[in-house]
């Protein structure tokens, strides 16, 4: 197949030279399509349901919309884990499903279970489903600031609301705009009891008087002339001092108006959350993307709005300035990445040029590089994947191999054209060529196919892990197949149009000419003397097993994302105003290291955001300059001078954050969590494990979920003497959420902006000590609350943390070094890893049909390990998934030379050479320079990715590299040896009865 293939080829020479071209064009159109990321896809299929529940405590708040939603939750189809936080007038379920679960799918059955049960949930609970995004899906974070103080807070949440979050949810792309801080402005109304005693008047009538004030009505149509005239009831434009004069009542010969017993004023809805730029209040706007949308193309559409100056977008005082932007990561990664890639192109370059004699064979062994990563950028686009540092990663690896087969091809060509031109009657060059290709072509597909089965087990990968790595398979094996095409057709076109024409091959190198003598003056010293080659094989590969066994373990290396995350944990209970005020304070004292360039915080939640975080939550985003001290130094140096505030420091970054939180659901690399019903004995066994974790060296940051118990005001409503008023409980315990939590009896509308009119007592008016005078309407009047029950001060759980309908608690822990490793992955790539070696066995045995053949083969996969172990060990690189990838990639890089010089030493054996040590001597050195040249070569085109490991977009590809890179030294090193000591004694036996079962097409 392979000679009818090249010899089309050969003939025709046009058309494969146009097919190259065009190739190569459609290659570069993929690359400029296709959506650029950081990393691929992780998305989990996740579905949140949100209620809020104005004014009920947590524990209420569980039993009456919590356990109802992960119930009905529970069994769907697909559903992973039900996960929920319970906080005061909030409930947030997430329903994680499996990786592989249609998404669209997914919110359909959860839609449908949560119109089931909304019978059953608590009157005020109004459930949502949250919008659809991704993992990565926070790509901005805004800051806006008045810098002259004339847009006051509340004016800069109006125009977060209502003028940019609008336009910016109309971008094709954005999941969802939350914004957080200034204040969220409403009109409300404040009855005074006293006033309202002294003319009778009750909390229904004031409500009742209010209520659709303001709003445009219909009223139907009228008919006249032949007309008709549509009836209107105006009650815009909304003025205060209109809703002042609305009758409330009417008292013996005139009405008392609604600004007689109440007070209006324009003020702030409830804040649950507040935000800070450079030690500023401020309001930031958190944007977030759709999955598989195109992070810079999105980043780029929603810069282009805030830079809309016509319109007076924003006004001349208020500056947007961006608190994290993740383009600046992606393209930063990308960039590195891209660097790698041509700078190991280069290097392959150079290396040709440096092994093979002339210009032309290296510009002809090249051609392979540019086709094969068109190839393989047209099947990452068939496949749906995006351009991260993850392909770019298995393009930049398969770099140096990618002209591996066209090097050996064009080796191979050039020698069997020296050795033709010394015969007397030379035969065709196109002849030549085509026998030459074919010739080393069966060992190089096999080569190629080991390479694919090694790499086989990322697919099989789950999780995150396999969501990570996966798409970098898919990138090398497409790059490699794609280099077996070009060698088996452009190769030899180009190798004819090189060198057909010649009076003369080119020459050897000198220098290679004389390595090969020196090489085989060594190889004959180790065939007579094998006892101390084999002996120090196996003590580095015993000092490798001991090594790799000690080598410190994580799960993924840590990014360096130029950004720091730091979590503040005050004491549960706190207010808003004094966690707010301990922000400001870290804000002013992060922006004093010389690092940081700026620093924003959110404390607590935004409206409709889907981390219920408490008020004593507060989370700084700190963008770190270029250069200066390294990470570690910067951290603590941050901590040194944090350490005075009354907080819990947590530090980490936003994507390992967000990782984290996918794998565990806690924001924390490592998490011991607790189940059980008490969560009073859940707390005590976190402290328990707290101090026995904090107990073990390495580990920082110790610290129990915040599940504490605050202040609460607990009213007791007795049925006896509320029945004295003429009063039910419940009747109370409305009034009481319609006086303290507000009831909202109107909607103003202005322009295109809505606000709500409340009524409510002034939140200043809300203390504990004066709760009990609160006016409660009944049938006999108005009465104080305490008539009416009992107000006793006790505590309660700030959150409700459950996992798969059982409360939890989790007590997390950050590594001082590295990121501890999920045993879990680390079996599964091993249990695949076995499976890989076992198919790689069958399929040497089904073409050298002997077992011993096939095992000498394998046998420089440990060979190559023991330098994949040492560069570890030398570079104190933690054992990741990583870096186990790495070693499954080596494998099949690894039995490649195995292949070459076996594959010869049959093809000489055919041709009549007796078996022996000259058949092993000539075998290996003829087959010197094209092993040594795809090792080096491989090894050589890495170096880009060993330099500067923590350079964004290589921190993970780094492992899988250096892994690679001391594997091809170590197994070059070793195999240009023990190969040939292990041929000779298991090889005699199965050669015999090779050469004597008729199988030419085995022997090659």
């Amino acid at each position: 197949m392979f000679a009818r293939i090249v010899e089309a080829s050969l003939r025709g020479r046009v058309l494969v030279l146009a097919a190259a071209l065009v190739l190569l064009a459609l290659g570069v159109r993929a690359a400029r399509e296709l959506s650029v990321d950081v990393l691929p896809d992780l998305t989990r299929p996740m579905v949140m349901v949100q209620a809020e529940t104005a004014g009920l405590a947590p524990e209420d708040v569980e039993s009456l919309v919590t356990f109802p939603i992960e119930t009905a939750l529970s069994g769907l189809q697909d559903v992973a884990r039900i996960r929920s936080v319970t906080s005061p007038g909030l409930s947030v379920v997430y329903a994680d499903f499996d990786w592989n679960s249609d998404p669209w799918r997914d919110r359909q059955l959860v839609a449908e279970r949560i119109d089931a049960i909304r019978s059953q949930l608590a009157p005020i609970a109004e459930p949502r489903i949250g919008p659809l995004t991704s993992l990565m899906g926070e790509i901005l974070l805004v800051s806006l600031q008045s810098h002259s103080g004339d847009t006051s807070p509340q004016q800069l949440r109006e125009l977060a609301d209502w003028t940019l979050r609008p336009k910016l949810l109309a971008l094709p792309g954005v999941a969802q705009v939350l914004a957080i801080g200034g204040e969220v402005k409403q009109y409300e109304i404040h009855p005074d009891a006293q006033r309202m005693r002294l003319d009778n008047i009750s909390l229904a009538q004031i409500n009742e008087a209010a209520r659709g004030f303001g709003n445009n009505t219909g009223a139907g149509v009228a008919f006249a002339g032949g007309s008709e005239y549509a009836i209107r009831g105006i009650g815009r434009p909304f003025r205060l001092e209109d809703l002042a004069q609305a009758a409330v009542a009417w008292r013996g010969n005139g009405p008392i108006r609604l600004g007689q017993v109440a007070d209006l004023a324009v003020g702030a809805r409830l804040k649950r959350g507040d935000a800070g730029f450079n030690g500023k209040p401020a309001v930031i706007l958190s944007i977030q993307k759709q999955p598989g949308v195109d992070t810079l193309q999105l980043t780029q559409a929603v810069a282009a709005v805030f830079a809309q100056r016509e319109g007076r977008l924003l006004p001349d005082d208020v500056q947007a300035v961006n608190v994290f932007r993740q383009a600046d990561f992606i393209e930063e990664s990308i960039a590195n990445v891209r660097q790698a890639l041509f700078h190991g192109a280069l290097i392959v370059a150079l290396t040709l040029l440096l092994f093979l004699a002339g210009g032309r064979a290296t510009l002809v062994s090249l051609a392979a590089i540019p086709l094969s990563l068109a190839a393989a950028i047209l099947a990452l686009g068939l496949f749906g994947l995006s351009v991260n540092t993850m392909t770019l990663g298995g393009l930049a690896i398969a770099v140096g191999e990618l002209v591996d087969d066209a090097v050996v091809g064009v080796e191979n060509v050039i020698r069997r054209l020296r050795e033709n031109a010394l015969k007397p009657v030379p035969e065709a060059a196109a002849r030549v060529i085509a026998s030459a290709t074919v010739e080393v072509r069966s060992g190089i597909l096999y080569a190629t196919l080991l390479i694919v089965l090694a790499f086989v087990p990322l697919f099989a990968l789950q999780g995150v892990e396999g969501r990570l790595f996966a798409p970098l398979g898919l990138a090398y094996i497409a790059a490699i197949l794609a280099s077996l095409v070009v060698a088996v057709t452009l190769t030899p076109v180009l190798s004819y149009l090189a060198f057909a024409r010649r009076a003369a091959a080119p020459q050897e190198r000198a220098w290679l000419h004389a390595l090969k003598t020196r090489y085989l003056g060594a190889l004959q010293a180790v065939l007579k003397f094998p006892r101390m080659p084999l002996l120090l094989t196996a003590f580095l590969l015993l000092g490798a097993l001991l090594a790799g066994w000690q080598l410190p373990r994580a799960f993924l290396p840590a990014f360096n994302e130029r950004t720091l995350t730091l979590n503040l944990l005050l004491q549960s209970g706190v207010s808003l105003d004094a966690s707010n005020e301990i922000g400001l304070a870290a804000e002013r004292l992060v922006l004093g290291v010389p690092e940081v360039a700026s620093v924003g915080r959110r404390t607590g939640r935004a409206e409709q955001d889907e981390h219920a975080e408490g008020l004593h939550y507060s989370e700084l985003d700190i963008a770190l300059r270029p250069g200066g001290r390294p990470r570690a130094q910067v951290v603590a140096d941050l901590r040194s001078r944090l350490l005075a505030l009354p907080a819990t420091l947590i530090f980490g970054q936003p994507i390992s954050h967000r990782l984290d939180h996918l794998l565990s659901g806690v924001r924390a690399p490592l998490a011991v969590k607790l189940y059980g019903d008490d969560l009073g004995q859940l707390r005590q066994l976190a402290d328990q494990v707290v101090e026995r974790l904090r107990g073990i060296a390495g580990l920082a940051d110790v610290q129990a979920e915040p599940q504490a118990e605050t202040p609460q005001l607990r009213v007791r409503v007795d049925p006896r003497r509320a029945a004295q008023y003429g009063i039910s409980p419940p009747r109370v315990q409305d009034a009481l959420g319609e006086l303290t939590v507000g009831g909202t009896v109107s909607r103003i509308v202005e322009g295109e902006r809505r606000f709500d009119l409340v009524v409510r007592l002034p939140q200043a008016s809300l203390d504990p000590a004066t709760i009990g005078d609160i006016p409660i309407d009944t049938p006999a009047g108005a009465v104080p609350l305490r008539w009416l029950g009992d107000i006793e001060a006790d505590t309660g759980p700030n959150q409700i943390l459950r996992e798969d309908l059982r409360r939890r608690i989790a007590v997390a822990a950050y590594p001082g070094v590295g990121r501890f490793a999920q045993a879990a992955a680390a079996r599964r790539i091993g249990g695949l890893a076995l499976l890989s070696l076992l198919l790689m066995l069958a399929v040497l045995y089904a073409r050298y049909r002997s077992l011993r053949f096939s095992l000498i083969i394998l046998g420089n996969v440990p060979l190559a390990m023991i330098g994949g172990v040492a560069a570890l060990a030398l570079t104190h690189t933690p054992l990741s998934v990583a870096s186990l990838v790495g070693f499954v990639a080596l494998a099949g890089i690894a039995a490649r030379n195995g292949i070459l010089k076996l594959s010869r030493y049959l093809q000489l054996a055919r041709q009549g050479e007796p078996f022996g040590d000259a058949l092993i001597l000539r075998g290996s050195s003829e087959r010197l320079t094209p092993v040594l040249m795809t090792a080096l070569i491989a090894a050589a085109a890495l170096l880009p990715l060993l330099g500067s490991a923590d350079a964004p977009g290589k921190e993970i590809l780094h492992p899988v590299a250096l892994v690679i890179f001391g594997g091809l030294i170590s197994g070059t090193w070793l195999d240009s040896f023990i190969t040939p000591l292990l041929f000779r004694r298991f090889g005699a036996a199965p050669l015999r009865r090779l050469l004597g079962d008729n199988g030419a097409a085995a022997a090659d």
